[in-house]
């Protein structure tokens, strides 16, 4: 595994969760024109215009409901801080943290255009002409080596992404991608507080209000992170790294190759059974018809392997097994 280096500066928790100071402000005024983007549970993402700067800027704003919340608060500076200390071609920039005027936390990074790799599945798998034209499988390599570059820039600074899935990819309308949402991201030195203890997972799994997961037995639904995450994370590891996000990026890839989920079961406890026990077919014998090479199919079926150390010792390492596929793709007669 790569880890923190002394030739990389290692991301600590004391640089990314500390609250603002009780007087620290910025002058928000300057942004205007604001237009809503996208509304979560917690937070809020508008574009505005930065009257300082003369540029248009995302802006996302902790809820009212959501900013008592220390929890809520820790993780959205911590996806600020995280992000902005990630300085890396596949990451968004951030310009600022502050509060608005009410009070609430904010903060400010450059406003792509584009849209999330969910949405380009979903058209591939409908069979877009458009879309089959614009991302042939040379070129969704290419997107995915960027993605992984991200992950593997952010293991040697001492973080774990821990929410790899399509959504939180980001497809610029020039080839660029970025990785997004480090809100739950694992720095160094933290253990993992998010963890399902082993012993509470059944009756989580039975339980659970969480209205997420109850989406996975909705028709049309996307369950998000329960089909992503590692068998040591559904079991509550505590030392979880960077093989947890090794192992989602393959589940990544097998969907977007294959346009199949690979652990996705009728119900949570049934997906988190599968993630645990069951191994999920080829991606040859899965789809057929979209002609993935054997090298792909080797790549993707090791990184979903259960146990770690059956897995990619380190994200490096899968990049070079994937920019050989690329490079055969190309050189390979059409």
């Amino acid at each position: 595994m790569s880890g923190p280096t002394d030739s990389y500066p290692t991301i600590i928790l004391s640089g990314t969760d500390p609250d603002l100071p009780d007087d620290f402000s910025n002058d928000f005024s300057k942004y205007k024109d604001f237009q809503d983007m996208a509304r979560g549970g917690s937070a809020l993402l508008r574009s505005c215009w930065d009257s300082i700067m003369g540029r248009t800027v995302a802006l996302k704003t902790l809820l009212p409901k959501a900013s008592t919340n220390p929890r809520e608060r820790r993780r959205f500076l911590r996806e600020a801080r995280v992000t902005s200390q990630l300085a890396h071609p596949a990451t968004v920039p951030v310009y600022e943290i502050g509060r608005t005027d009410d009070g609430h936390l904010y903060f400010t990074m450059k406003c792509i255009a584009g849209e999330n790799l969910f949405k380009i599945l979903q058209r591939l798998s409908w069979g877009d002409k458009a879309a089959e034209r614009e991302y042939p499988l040379h070129v969704l390599i290419d997107m995915m080596l960027q993605a992984a570059q991200a992950l593997a820039y952010a293991h040697v600074h001492g973080v774990v992404h821990r929410d790899v899935k399509p959504e939180n990819i980001w497809v610029g309308k020039f080839g660029e991608v970025i990785l997004l949402d480090w809100g739950v991201a694992k720095v160094w030195g933290q253990s993992d507080k998010d963890a399902i203890p082993t012993e509470d997972l059944d009756h989580k799994l039975a339980t659970s209000k969480d209205k997420q997961l109850q989406t996975l037995t909705l028709d049309g639904q996307r369950p998000g992170t329960p089909l992503y995450m590692s068998p040591e994370a559904v079991l509550g590891n505590r030392n979880i790294d960077e093989r947890t996000d090794i192992f989602s990026f393959g589940v990544l890839m097998y969907e977007l190759l294959t346009f199949s989920e690979p652990f996705r079961g009728p119900t949570i406890r049934h997906t988190f059974d599968n993630i645990i026990n069951f191994s999920p077919p080829s991606m040859l014998k899965k789809a057929p018809a979209r002609n993935i090479p054997d090298a792909l199919d080797r790549i993707v079926l090791k990184a979903i392997e259960k146990e770690p150390n059956d897995r990619y010792e380190s994200m490096l390492d899968m990049i070079d097994d994937l920019s050989a596929t690329r490079l055969e793709l190309l050189s390979a007669p059409r």
